[in-house]
């Protein structure tokens, strides 16, 4: 538990003084809980078990939501296509934790996103009564939705839905094709910054007094007789040749929620002869990002495609156009977009544009890797979403498959399960328990101007900071008014302030500048040139703050353009296989082993 001498939010602050505290922490004592997974999901569980008094620690391979939990559509949804499949328990779940996210947890993270799901037009004899069965049918499911919303959601938090004629349609969302609907409805989701909900959750689960540690590896299980008592942990981030690199970290119940990783962990126990009870597939999602000026309208669109769906989702100054949904099996780390996925997505939303996207329009394109529950189905888009808690082994409990939506369902579920061995821990509180910058957010929107005169800024500035940081965005304000120059924008991206990667190193736990361009903001795609003109200037200001010498500034951005020239490779190459190959071309910046090239694939080693 958290130093009753020391506020929430100083103690949700993870510096690197921070992680030197937690890491011995690590070495010394022995934990109720260890989360093995710094995603969604492990961060969420972290969060519940430390919020329910527990003694907690959570360890991560590489940085919070590196993998997965930072490359989603950004949305926080009901599943509207649940309902067609008759899936009304997941649709119910989802639709709970959309409510409390967007009005009692995050309100400062998820905001309300309108959609527009076109009606086909259809043509012939029998058009009018086939759009006005379509019509009919869009509509029920839509009405549905928000019903459930209503009935169920626990503050709603969107607004409902509405009918809308073509002339209509059209006037929302100018670019839509004339000939390819008869109208529209509108209805609204939640939309997120993955990334920046996963640090929230990470530095909330601090400030009740978790240990929490990025680039600590799990490396293996420690047993005694065939009880697991802890996990061997390798610092990535020890000196070449360190003694004290790898160490024991005793724990009560281990938690793994490694996602697409959860594999790794079962072959851990191999030597047993165990069985987790659980196998997990990865569908591959990509998203490309275009600027806001090649598609002209004020909502997104949700359209059928032969094997799944596909949004068109506003996002700031951009779109985001996704996804795919394929089977993948080559390295899980990097997952690569190859330009097949390019082309079919391009293929897929030309078809209701009035004017094609070519690629020339693409600034930025990510792939991430869904964690289905394995069945029998032959597509991933038919695997389940929901999610399962295994007990392999007295002391190991395994989370997987589920949502991004619902993390907090699957935090609290597993647990619920390490309660009932741990005994006497209470339930879970996660539900009425407000993150890091969601306390008082509401009055500070309103009183926006005035703080931003307080501050000697810009109104624009306050408001940019107030959606990505909540009343945390004060700490922010702060710095520059103790150093005005971080009010200047960042190098080549000029949405984002100096102040934001300052922070992001001092505050909330980047310890390389692929943390910061790539999931701190998300300038990795956001920018055409992928953020390798604001790498200088970023490695600068992480620098002050981590004290890197010109050498390890140097090296840092030699790793960023070397991702960045990877990923480009990559999705100029005509399938999966040649994609993977180019973009193991660079190496993850982590790890003194993986810099002289021996360290194993990190495809081989859980999150």
């Amino acid at each position: 538990m958290r130093d009753p001498n020391v506020s929430r939010y100083v103690a949700g602050q993870l510096s690197p003084a921070r992680r030197a505290a937690d890491l011995r922490r690590l070495r010394a004592e022995r934990f109720d809980v260890l989360v093995i997974g710094g995603g969604v999901t492990g961060a969420g569980a972290a969060l519940d078990a430390a919020s329910r008094g527990l003694k907690v620690a959570l360890v991560e391979a590489r940085d919070y939501a590196a993998g997965t939990s930072s490359r989603s559509s950004k949305l926080i949804h009901g599943g509207l296509r649940y309902l067609e499949q008759l899936e009304f328990h997941l649709v119910h779940e989802a639709l709970t934790e959309r409510g409390l996210l967007a009005t009692r947890l995050a309100p400062h993270l998820v905001r309300p996103v309108p959609f527009l799901v076109p009606l086909p037009a259809g043509t012939g004899a029998g058009g009018l009564p086939g759009r006005a069965l379509r019509r009919a049918y869009y509509g029920a499911g839509v009405a549905a939705y928000d019903a459930f919303a209503g009935l169920f959601g626990r503050g709603r938090g969107m607004p409902l839905h509405r009918h809308l004629s073509r002339e209509g349609a059209r006037r929302v969302f100018p670019s839509l094709r004339a000939d390819a609907t008869a109208g529209a409805i509108r209805y609204y989701d939640g939309q997120v910054d993955d990334a920046r909900l996963v640090v929230t959750l990470a530095r909330t689960a601090a400030s009740q007094g978790a240990v929490v540690a990025t680039s600590a590896r799990a490396v293996g299980l420690l047993r005694q007789a065939r009880e697991v008592t802890g996990v061997r942990v390798r610092d990535m981030e020890a000196p070449e040749g360190a003694a004290d690199a790898e160490f024991e970290v005793r724990a009560r119940t281990v938690i793994a929620a490694t996602g697409v990783w959860s594999d790794d962990m079962s072959r851990m126990l191999n030597d047993v002869g165990l069985r987790p009870g659980i196998r997990v597939r990865a569908s591959k999602g990509v998203h490309l990002v275009v600027p806001r000026s090649a598609i002209t309208g004020d909502a997104g669109l949700i359209l059928r495609t032969p094997s799944s769906v596909l949004f068109v989702i506003p996002w700031g100054g951009h779109w985001i156009i996704g996804t795919t949904d394929t089977d993948w099996r080559l390295d899980r780390a990097h997952p690569a977009a190859s330009a097949r996925d390019i082309d079919y997505l391009l293929a897929q939303v030309n078809s209701v544009l009035d004017r094609p996207l070519t690629a020339d329009d693409i600034e930025g394109v990510y792939a991430g890797l869904r964690p289905l529950l394995s069945g029998e189905a032959d597509s991933t888009s038919k695997l389940s979403r929901e999610h399962a808690v295994v007990e392999p082994m007295l002391g190991l409990l395994l989370v997987a498959g589920g949502k991004y939506t619902t993390y907090r369902v699957m935090a609290a579920d597993v647990v619920d399960r390490a309660a009932r061995r741990l005994g006497g821990v209470r339930p879970s509180r996660t539900a009425d328990l407000p993150l890091l910058g969601a306390d008082g957010y509401a009055a500070m929107w309103r009183d926006r101007a005035d703080l931003a005169r307080r501050h000697g800024v810009p109104v624009g500035v306050v408001e940019h900071l107030l959606e990505r940081y909540g009343t945390l965005a004060t700490d922010l304000l702060a710095l520059i008014g103790a150093d005005p120059l971080l009010a200047s924008p960042l190098a080549g991206a000029p949405e984002y302030l100096a102040a934001e990667v300052t922070y992001a190193a001092r505050c909330e736990g980047a310890l390389h500048l692929d943390d910061v361009l790539t999931r701190r903001t998300r300038i990795s795609f956001e920018t055409s040139h992928r953020g390798t003109e604001s790498a200088e200037h970023a490695a600068e200001l992480m620098g002050s703050v981590l004290g890197w010498d010109s050498s390890v500034r140097a090296r840092e951005v030699a790793h960023y353009l070397a991702r960045v020239a990877a990923e480009r490779q990559s999705q100029r190459m005509p399938d999966d296989l040649t994609a993977d190959a180019a973009r193991l071309g660079a190496l993850d910046v982590r790890g003194f082993a993986a810099d002289r090239g021996d360290e194993p694939s990190p495809d081989r080693q859980p999150a």
